[in-house]
């Protein structure tokens, strides 16, 4: 009953930790394996009997029977004048057990065991999940805000585990408060010392792609498949889609209607921009595609150099490169060319207006990191400045006002001189 009133109290880890009976009894053995090993030296000696469904065990120690004068190793021979108080009738080389009570072991020895326990359950928790976190890498998964630092975010999920959402893997919109629900992908599982690190994304491609299947049933049904997905997070993203059966349109269907099938996504994209594009193998009508929503005159592609020149009329130039290159880049990332955008008119970079002045022309008198600002939106001449409206490049550029309006002064007094 002594034994049986001990692995009682050790079984309280038991209901704290979840794990079943026989989990529990193969770790008590392994740590009393280890005790007895510190106390005799070996437990080669010991037989070690566990009921599982009792929640009880035995610890039986062998010993060998030798003459009153020739006991040397006390914890494997017993003398025969001992081995006759157990049994009258036992003779020497023969094998003696004895049942050896945990109380037996010392105060200090139950502590150490209990100490022992506590450190094998907890890495068996931990063995366990790291096991379950990483078979749901690449997977949605929900958590609750527990603690925000300036470069992290705590998250504690249901069974109170702890997962870690870093600061660059969230959007930059993003702002959490101590109780908010938060989704994200699980992005990976890394052992720091013996505890798994889990690691949230929402900056991820894959994040995007798994809402798709959640929020569109027919991405989730396998009808509609999306082929590639390229994101800045927080500001635009570009899904390619595709379906096998005729009858479905896989754009229409993943934006709904007036964008009701989307909006949700969108939402918890923090305002996301997505641009949804029916996926084709013809590269040309792909490339126009994920140039929208500006229209293409015209594609020249170099296969060997994964290069495109895409020709424009001026007034499409700025929609193809987007505020910030943010279309070009993505429609690049998404096609997998390198998309060089060119006017309509321009000849080998020659400027069909030839009394239009090429804008690196004005580098002493410009900021050359102002002109790159002009440059991403496809304005590199001074004309094509001129005809802007300053409110609409104010917008579409990271320029001030009172910057724009300074250039366009510098660019009037060459025309006018």
């Amino acid at each position: 009953m002594e034994n049986l009133a001990l692995i009682d109290s050790f079984s309280e880890f038991k209901d704290d930790k979840l794990i079943d009976r026989v989990t529990l009894m193969a770790i008590l053995e392994d740590v009393f394996r280890n005790a007895l090993k510190k106390k005799f030296g070996s437990d080669d000696n010991f037989d070690i009997i566990i009921n599982p469904d009792k929640g009880d065990m035995e610890i039986w120690q062998r010993r060998v029977i030798v003459a009153d004068d020739d006991l040397d190793l006390e914890h494997l021979e017993i003398t025969l004048s001992d081995a006759r108080k157990i049994e009258p009738d036992f003779e020497i080389g023969e094998e003696v057990s004895e049942e050896v009570k945990l109380i037996d072991l010392g105060r200090r020895a139950i502590l150490a065991l209990r100490q022992n326990l506590i450190s094998k359950i907890h890495e068996h928790d931990n063995t366990n999940l790291y096991k379950q976190f990483k078979d749901l890498i690449g997977e949605i998964y929900t958590a609750e805000v527990h603690h925000v630092r300036p470069r992290v975010v705590i998250l504690i999920d249901d069974e109170g585990n702890e997962i870690v959402l870093p600061k660059e893997k969230q959007i930059p919109s993003d702002f959490f408060r101590k109780g908010d629900n938060v989704r994200g992908i699980i992005e990976s599982v890394e052992l720091k010392g013996n505890k798994p690190q889990i690691i949230m994304s929402r900056t991820s491609e894959k994040f995007l792609e798994k809402l798709f299947e959640q929020e569109i049933p027919e991405v989730f049904d396998g009808l509609i498949i999306v082929k590639n997905v390229v994101r800045i997070p927080g500001e635009k993203a570009k899904v390619a889609v595709d379906s096998y059966d005729d009858r479905i349109d896989p754009v229409g269907a993943c934006v709904g209607m007036k964008g009701s099938r989307i909006h949700g996504i969108v939402r918890e994209l923090g305002n996301e921009n997505i641009d949804v594009i029916n996926y084709t193998s013809n590269i040309q009508l792909y490339i126009t595609r994920a140039l929208s929503p500006a229209k293409v005159s015209s594609i020249k592609i170099n296969e060997d150099t994964k290069r495109a020149e895409v020709f424009l009329k001026l007034e499409e130039v700025s929609k193809a490169i987007g505020r910030g290159g943010h279309n070009i880049k993505l429609a690049g990332q998404l096609t997998g060319y390198e998309l060089d955008v060119i006017r309509e008119g321009d000849v080998a970079g020659t400027v069909a207006d030839e009394d239009d002045v090429e804008l690196t022309e004005f580098s002493d008198e410009i900021e050359e990191w102002v002109i790159e600002e002009f440059a991403k939106i496809g304005l590199d001449t001074a004309k094509s400045i001129l005809k802007q409206d300053v409110d609409d490049l104010v917008r579409r550029t990271d320029l001030e006002e009172e910057t724009i309006l300074d250039v366009m002064k510098i660019l009037k007094e060459e025309f006018d001189s």
